[in-house]
């Protein structure tokens, strides 16, 4: 495809990736013109999705998400704690997302940032609002004993959309995972783990999150990328669960309303239906 930034005079032309830096929004709002993105998809095109699993040995469970170039590992690691005071038949799972800075120019070095903690607190939110896991089934003894869940995501390469991958690693890490049969012996007054039986973990409801970005008020692009994330007006993500409950959560500078809004969200909604089918079928191939 030839590039719509380059300029017909050779006196005049300049280097796509050195206007890209110095002009990022008329050079993506060019392609946009010519109905394509910079990295050659076209607005409603999302990336391939490429999902691994069991990568970690040491883990309980784990897995490996890839958006394109955006690359989140995730590791379960089951312990054993006694339930809090009025929760005395729950455990815990307490996801975790770190954005170190060696996955992307845009992360510092240091303690994790604000948007690591945002998207860790909003993982948490989908695991019990759409009961991917009961803690319930989590507890062992009433009072005594539960398992604790720590749930460990690590961006190894950023490209944008972050939290679709993280969701991604995470409920594909989960399905990965097997706990020790567990049982409270009231002799020895503590739980007893079978060395040799382990039972799968489960898990009862996939919600799969759809992404997209609002450019320039009129442009709707699924999956933005790392350069295309700081020129978005809004940010939209549509979840599906197995159900078929709609979760959008928007995000941004502006916010889709009016009329034209409800358009936006509807058509968010029906590219995010058509998406989840096509990652529940690479889900199932791991």
């Amino acid at each position: 495809m030839e590039d719509p930034t380059a300029s017909g005079s050779s006196s005049t032309k300049l280097d796509p990736e050195i206007y890209s830096r110095i002009h990022p929004r008329a050079y993506l709002e060019r392609f946009l013109a010519a109905s394509y993105r910079p990295s050659g998809r076209t607005p409603p095109s999302f990336r391939p999705v490429q999902i691994h699993t069991g990568s970690i040995s040491t883990a309980d469970g784990s897995a490996l998400a890839r958006l394109g170039d955006t690359t989140v590992v995730c590791g379960v690691k089951a312990e054993l704690a006694e339930p809090d005071a009025g929760a005395e038949r729950r455990g815990w799972a307490v996801p975790n997302l770190d954005l170190p800075a060696v996955c992307g120019s845009r992360f510092k070095p240091g303690p994790p940032g604000e948007e690591a903690q945002v998207w860790s607190e909003r993982l948490w939110e989908l695991l019990i609002e759409n009961e991917v896991i009961s803690l319930e089934d989590l507890c062992i003894e009433p009072g005594r004993s539960a398992w604790v869940l720590y749930i460990d995501l690590v961006c190894i390469n950023y490209d944008g959309n972050a939290y679709d991958a993280s969701v991604l690693a995470m409920i594909a890490a989960l399905r990965n995972t097997t706990l020790p049969k567990a049982r409270w012996d009231e002799d020895k007054r503590r739980v007893v783990c079978s060395r040799k039986e382990r039972v799968p973990l489960q898990v009862k409801n996939l919600p799969i999150p759809s992404t997209f970005g609002v450019f320039d008020g009129q442009h709707l692009l699924a999956d933005p990328s790392a350069f295309e994330e700081p020129l978005l007006d809004t940010i939209v993500t549509v979840t599906v669960d197995d159900a078929g409950r709609i979760r959008v959560q928007l995000a941004g500078p502006a916010c889709v309303g009016g009329v034209d809004g409800l358009k936006v969200v509807g058509q968010c909604v029906q590219a995010a239906r058509a998406r989840r089918k096509e990652v529940l079928g690479v889900l199932d191939g791991t």
